[in-house]
This record gives structure tokens, C-alpha cells and sequence, in this order.
């Protein structure tokens, strides 16, 4: 089973719970280094699995792995982060691709709906490990040997045939059910042509072979959309996720992907086949990194499972123990009275830098606004001229949307389909909100929002939205619309800050105002900011 995963270029869905309780062990090897108070825990890491019984509901079981039989696993997960040394339980979900090529039938479909009720149920937070081929698409397996056909030129079989029939004896050897078929002869001999291939009552067909899984594939996204909204979810993608595998990772919003862990809807080699040439040459042209990194379905970006998990802790660091909790508070190794080292200039700088802190030229650390080491960016490809990610002040987990002074450029790649179209390379001013970065502002805040209860800090430095004709086509007004949706939805503190140097200009002001939502948001200017209508 480990040779028939790497085949795939993925892991063994069991060897992943190893693979966090060494990274927990790093988690905290990092913590006790800065600085931190709590004591290790004898026990970091304990799993039990959740197995459907024959009452169809989820029972707790410690089965040695290998022993399922089917192609979906979930586990109860009890995690001890130096967030909650007593221990944090997680909801793991994980696609098996050495059963079935990790493909969704209808017993599939139960045991994954069925793990994220139980997540959303008690507000833990939902993990899906993703490597599968889609809704599974199979066959009456003890009806072809006696599947005939009545060719249309027997001598040319090249010209297609007629129907598909079975011989009366045979059609009589199956049970009801397994095929609807009509009665005609061939060469004089009574048969039985075949309309349509049901497979009822057959042991081939007892997983679902056709629409029943696509049913259950219905049945799983609209669970994983009501989990987004309740609970914290997250996808790791660690190998190829295919039809409903991929809608599932965008269904859960956060995503961390593999590098050699594409999404995609189709293979390219049946898009090779409807277009009638050889234009794709592999999956990632289709859903590698180089797309869904720009696209903005991708928020992080690994090299390696390990580096996947690790990952995964990441982001679980600023997460609370359930739904309804606030988020982990650690203790502070950096203090939050401390002066912010880096200071912001009126020309174009990294922002990064006011974030995470940097070290100047000659090798003095200049502190940024955050604990050190504590900033996680993510959503890094996509809409670049604003920067979102996750960082603790203080010890206290915090969202984070900041401005990217710089100028940076939009790529468009060129359509392999169409051999008259070109990349396109667009610039795109900084302080400035375009379609993409509008979308992206709004995208964070929703994701902050739910499942994460985060504040918010904005370090607001806009000039405005840009309003030409493509922006405006490309649906800038609808995307800076939301991010007033989010903050009148937000639960949270947001604070707005217009940092040294910035400005807060126009529209920009408008939509991130605190009277949007006043229970919640607060604004705050340095003395050497500027706020106004117009340039």
C-alpha cells in the first residue's frame, strides 16, 4: 500500500498521523528555543479512527491500519500544540488512494459526510488529506464475458455495430434488475438487446458504479460548504484530486497543495481527445501550481507531505480548541511594548518588513509589528498588491491585511488550446485595489472570520481602487463590495490602522470605515499618515 501511494505521488493515508506527531515535536522544540514557559507533554499525539457500524453511524475504533474496505478514512485526532499542552482534538479525513485509485462511491460519500457532521457537531476542526480520482465511474464486472454485439457489416467491424445483446441463457442466468433489454433474434436465434446496464443485485455493483455516486458527490460538497461556515476547515492536497476530490478543497476554501498534487476537473488526456489534437501534456498544465497559486485557490504552497504537515500545525496555531472558543493565547516570548524597530517610509518598501521585522544593512535586527517569527503569509500568487496572512501579538493570533507599496505585475498564461492567444503580462500599481487584490481582501476576511474567530488588524494604505475600463470589466465594483459584506458579517475586533507615511484615500476609505460595522471595528492614523478624498 506505501509503494501503491508514492506510485501516485502521495503518501499512505495512516503514515500521515505519524508524520504530525513529529512535527508536533518540532512545534515544540521551536517554542522551547524562544523562550517558552510550558512543559512538554509525556503524550503529544494520540488517534482513534472513526468506523461506520452496521447502524450507519460512526463508532470509535482502533483497528491496525490497512484494514478498510473502502477508500475513506477519519480520525479523532488529540493533538498537544503549545497553544493547548492538555491536548486539542481534530477531525482528520483522508482520501485511501491504494483502494479503488482513492475514487468516491456511495459508501465513500456516507463515512465523509458522516466525519465532518461529527466535526461540525462538537466544532473541531475539519482536515482533509486529499488524493483521489473523483466520483467513481465502474462496471457490471460479471456481464462482460457475455456481452455480444450485432456488428453493423460483420465482415468490417470498423463501421460500428448495431446493439449489444444477450444470448437468452445468459440474459436468464442474472438476477432482475441487472439489465433492461428487449427481445429480437440474431442469424434466427432468440437474444436479448441491451438498452440499458443496471447491475442491481450484482457484487461489482454494490459500491455504486454510475449517478448513485454522483449523488453522493452532491451529498459530500454540500456538507463540506456548511462546515466551512461553522467550522474551521482545511484541505491539504497531497496528491492528484480529481472532479468532486477538487471542488471538495475549494468547497473548504483553505488550501495548502503539494507541489506535485494537481486539481483538476478533467485529464488532460480527455480534453486531448475533445479537442481532436495533442495539446495538454500533463495535469499540472491544468491544475498544477503555476495555476492554482495565481488563481488564488491555493493559500500555501510545499514541497513535501512533511512540509505539508508541518504546514498544517502552522495554521492549526491560530486557530481556537472549537468553534465557539477564542482563539489560543501563548504566552508571550515578545513582548507587546516593545518598540516596532522598522519604520515605514513615504517610498515604496516591503512591506513584509514592518510586519515580520528585517535586518538593516549593516546587520541590526529592526523588529516588525508582530511577534518575531511569528507571521505566516498566505495567498502569496495571487492579487500580490495586497498582502494577507496570520501573526501573534502579544501571543494572541491576529488575521493580518496590509499594502503592498511596490508596483508588481499580473501574469495571464497563454491558452494551450488557442494557438493565437499570448501571455499578458499586466502592471499594477501599489496602494492600489484591483479586482484581484479587492477579491483577495474579501476572501481573508471571510476566511478570518469563520471557523478562525480572528482579529483583525488592517494596516490601511490605499490611494484608491483602480476604475479603468478592463478593472471594471474584470468586476473590481463587485469585489470591493464585498469586502464590505465581510466586515458587516465580521464577529471579531478589526482594527484599521493607517500605518507611518501611508494614506487612505477615496473608496478605499469608504469600505473599511468603522461605522460599517461600529460593535466591532476601530481606527486608528499615525501622526505621520494622511487621509483624504483625492490625490
Amino acid at each position: 500500500k506505501r509503494s501503491t501511494a508514492r506510485a501516485a505521488g502521495s503518501t499512505y493515508a495512516p503514515e500521515f498521523l505519524g508524520m504530525i506527531k513529529v512535527e508536533l515535536i518540532k512545534k515544540w522544540c521551536v517554542y522551547r528555543q524562544a523562550g517558552g514557559k510550558a512543559e512538554v507533554p509525556a503524550n503529544l499525539f494520540s488517534s482513534v479512527e472513526l468506523v461506520r457500524g452496521t447502524d450507519g453511524e460512526l463508532a470509535k475504533s482502533l483497528r491496525l491500519p490497512g484494514q478498510n474496505s473502502i477508500g475513506v478514512l477519519a480520525w479523532r485526532c488529540t493533538l498537544a500544540t503549545p497553544e493547548y499542552p492538555g491536548g486539542r482534538d481534530i477531525v482528520l479525513i483522508a482520501n485511501d488512494v491504494t483502494f479503488e485509485a482513492g475514487s468516491f462511491g456511495v459508501a465513500e460519500d456516507e463515512v465523509f459526510q458522516k466525519a465532518s457532521e461529527y466535526a461540525r457537531k462538537r466544532g473541531l476542526p475539519r482536515i482533509h488529506i486529499a488524493c483521489n480520482s473523483g466520483a467513481r465511474v465502474g462496471l457490471a464486472e460479471e456481464l462482460k464475458e457475455f456481452v455480444k454485439a450485432k456488428w453493423s457489416d460483420p465482415s468490417d467491424p470498423s463501421k460500428g455495430f448495431d446493439f449489444l445483446y444477450l444470448d437468452a441463457a445468459d440474459y436468464n442466468r442474472f438476477p432482475e434488475g441487472t439489465v433492461v433489454a428487449r427481445e429480437t433474434t440474431v442469424e434466427g436465434k432468440k437474444v436479448f438487446a441491451m438498452d440499458a446496464i443496471i447491475g442491481e443485485g450484482l457484487k461489482s455493483t454494490a459500491g455504486g458504479i454510475g449517478v448513485e455516486n454522483l449523488k453522493g458527490s452532491g451529498l459530500i460538497a454540500g456538507e463540506t460548504a456548511r462546515a466551512y461556515n461553522e467550522v474551521f476547515t482545511l484541505s491539504y492536497v497531497t496528491g492528484r484530486s480529481v472532479g468532486i476530490g477538487a471542488y471538495l478543497n475549494r468547497l473548504g476554501q483553505r488550501v495548502i497543495q503539494m507541489v506535485n498534487g494537481p486539481m483538476i476537473l478533467t485529464g488532460f488526456g480527455a480534453l486531448n481527445k475533445l479537442l481532436g489534437k495533442n495539446v495538454y501534456t500533463s495535469q499540472d498544465q491544468l491544475g498544477g501550481p503555476q495555476v492554482m497559486v495565481p488563481n488564488g485557490v491555493t493559500h500555501k504552497l510545499v514541497q513535501s507531505d512533511q512540509e505539508g504537515v508541518g504546514a498544517i500545525l502552522d495554521w492549526l496555531s491560530f486557530t481556537p480548541k472549537t468553534a465557539w472558543d477564542c482563539s489560543p493565547v501563548l504566552d508571550a516570548t515578545d513582548p507587546p511594548e516593545r518598540e516596532v524597530g522598522f519604520l515605514p517610509s513615504k517610498v515604496p518598501y516591503d512591506p513584509r518588513h514592518m510586519l515580520a521585522g528585517t535586518r538593516s544593512p549593516d546587520g541590526e535586527w529592526l523588529s516588525g509589528f508582530f511577534d518575531e517569527g511569528s507571521f505566516q503569509e498566505y495567498l502569496e500568487g495571487w492579487g500580490r498588491s495586497v498582502i494577507v496572512g496570520r501573526a501573534k501579538l502579544g501571543g494572541v493570533p491576529m488575521g493580518v491585511i496590509a499594502v503592498e507599496t511596490r508596483n508588481v505585475e499580473r501574469r495571464v498564461p497563454a491558452d494551450p488550446a488557442n494557438p493565437a492567444s499570448q501571455e499578458v503580462i499586466e502592471p499594477q500599481a501599489g496602494q492600489v485595489w484591483f479586482p484581484d487584490s479587492a477579491h483577495k481582501t474579501a476572501t481573508a476576511l471571510r476566511d478570518f472570520n469563520r471557523g478562525e474567530n480572528l482579529p483583525v488588524m488592517i494596516f490601511a494604505n490605499w490611494r484608491g481602487f483602480s476604475g479603468g475600463t478592463r478593472d471594471m470589466y474584470q468586476e473590481v465594483l463587485k469585489f470591493g463590495a464585498q469586502i464590505v459584506d465581510a466586515l458587516v458579517d465580521y464577529k471579531h475586533p478589526v482594527f484599521v490602522y493607517i500605518p507611518p507615511g501611508g494614506e487612505l484615500r477615496g473608496g478605499s476609505w469608504v469600505v473599511i470605515d468603522p461605522t460599517i460595522n461600529p460593535a466591532q471595528m476601530e481606527m486608528y492614523a499615525d501622526v505621520d499618515s494622511r487621509g483624504g478624498i483625492l490625490e
